[in-house]
């Protein structure tokens, strides 16, 4: 069985704002609390497309991902590494981020696709879309637990998502008051 957990965000951003704010929502030392479940991101690869001006980018994201007291001993761990591979479109104003499990594969497969793009509504907003499918294989030795894995994973991505958003708006905001200040006629006289 898959389980797939889908929804949508607006962010009332501008799309460029929105998508910087995701490449420093890790970095923000201040919003580390909300998101102490990512351990490490670090980029893998990063090329931009000269033909299409597309940045193609490739990060390792290490996550601590507790979970129930038998499924650690399933699993072995609790540390669980994923790559994510991400496509930027500048032209489109398209960004897509697709985050695979590479831990734990053998057990529970974890896809997460997100996009942003404009709002088709007001284009000053970004559309925020995820989409996860997650599977737990059906071994011999999970097959009475798979339907309790699965669920339990949807529940912490739900989590996870809420507070995500979170540190998302807030950087924003950071971004849109830095742009303020630097906008400001006052600044010149600084």
């Amino acid at each position: 069985m898959v389980r797939a957990y889908r929804q949508e965000h607006v962010y009332k951003h501008p799309w460029d704002r929105v998508t910087a704010a995701n490449w420093r929502k890790y970095q923000d030392l201040e919003k580390k609390p909300l998101l102490a479940h990512i351990l490490e991101v670090d980029t893998i690869s990063r090329n931009i497309d000269e033909d299409s001006g597309k940045m193609h980018t490739k990060r390792l994201v290490t996550v601590n991902a507790p979970g129930p007291w038998w499924l650690q001993r399933i699993l072995g761990s609790s540390i669980c590494h994923s790559v994510e591979e991400s496509t930027v479109d500048p032209v489109k104003q398209e960004m897509e981020m697709v985050t695979r499990n590479v831990t734990w594969k053998d057990f529970v497969e974890v896809e997460e696709r997100c996009w942003y793009a404009p709002h088709p509504e007001n284009s000053n907003w970004t559309l925020f879309r995820q989409q996860t499918h997650i599977r737990c294989a059906k071994l011999s030795v999970l097959a009475s637990m798979a339907d309790k894995i699965e669920k339990h994973c949807v529940e912490k991505f739900q989590q996870n998502s809420a507070k995500g958003r979170e540190v998302m708006e807030q950087v924003c905001s950071f971004l849109e008051a830095e742009s303020r200040k630097l906008n400001s006629p006052l600044s010149d006289l600084s």
